[in-house]
């Protein structure tokens, strides 16, 4: 992003137009998203956890059924 100045234009002015073409062109905002970007879980991974979750749940049930929770 480049911005000049203009003639007998002074550094505040040429400032806030520099941060309006930044907040315009989105650049900043595609590199706040792409900075806490997490990685694709791959399927056996998914598969993984789905099958702990399951099996917490079943044994949180059985001992809330013993009375035991």
């Amino acid at each position: 992003m480049q911005v000049t100045k203009k003639p007998r234009e002074n550094v505040s002015s040429l400032m806030r137009r520099f941060s309006q073409k930044v907040r315009e062109s989105g650049i900043l905002m595609k590199a706040k998203k792409s900075q806490f970007r997490e990685k694709p879980v791959s399927r056996t991974i998914r598969r993984k956890n789905a099958l702990e979750r399951m099996t917490k749940r079943r044994e949180k049930m059985r001992l809330k059924k013993f009375g035991k929770i």
